[in-house]
């Protein structure tokens, strides 16, 4: 009896001590442009670790600029689009960049990057540490991928 005690409480310490995700990006991908030379938009989740993060800039291989934004409602019912610089990631919490809202907005997309095609993105967080990630490449009026 003392045995099976000593394995079952064992056994209840070991799934207190479970290890916690990781700060980690998801679900990546960009909207291309219905306009050739107009920016494109990427779209993500950032996935909270152990310890509050803060996203701090998103680079890709298939545009010279990389700028974060974060759509807004103003007074009076029109919408606005600013610069973001850092975007707060909470602990075991989730940024999500998504139509409408936060994005990164992609400018002097290559010309040769097509739907159906993937893009690299490296994220880069304020204590220096970077994710990279593939996304998606679809088209102006293509749904969002699941």
């Amino acid at each position: 009896m003392r045995i099976m005690f000593a394995f079952a409480a064992a056994g209840a310490l070991m799934t207190g001590c479970a290890r916690e995700k990781p700060l980690d990006v998801k679900g990546a991908w960009v909207r291309l442009s219905a306009v050739a030379g107009r920016p494109a938009a990427a779209y993500f989740t950032a996935q909270g670790g152990a310890a509050d993060a803060t996203l701090t800039g998103v680079s890709t291989n298939i545009a010279i600029k990389a700028e974060m934004h974060e759509t807004k409602m103003m007074p009076g019912g029109g919408m606005t689009m600013d610069p973001v610089v850092s975007v707060p990631v909470p602990a075991q919490g989730a940024a999500l960049f998504a139509p409408g809202g936060k994005h990164v907005m992609l400018f002097d997309v290559n010309p040769k990057i097509t739907p159906g095609s993937a893009a690299k993105f490296t994220f880069t967080f304020a204590d220096g540490q970077k994710i990279t990630r593939d996304a998606k490449v679809i088209a102006a009026g293509d749904p969002a991928p699941k």
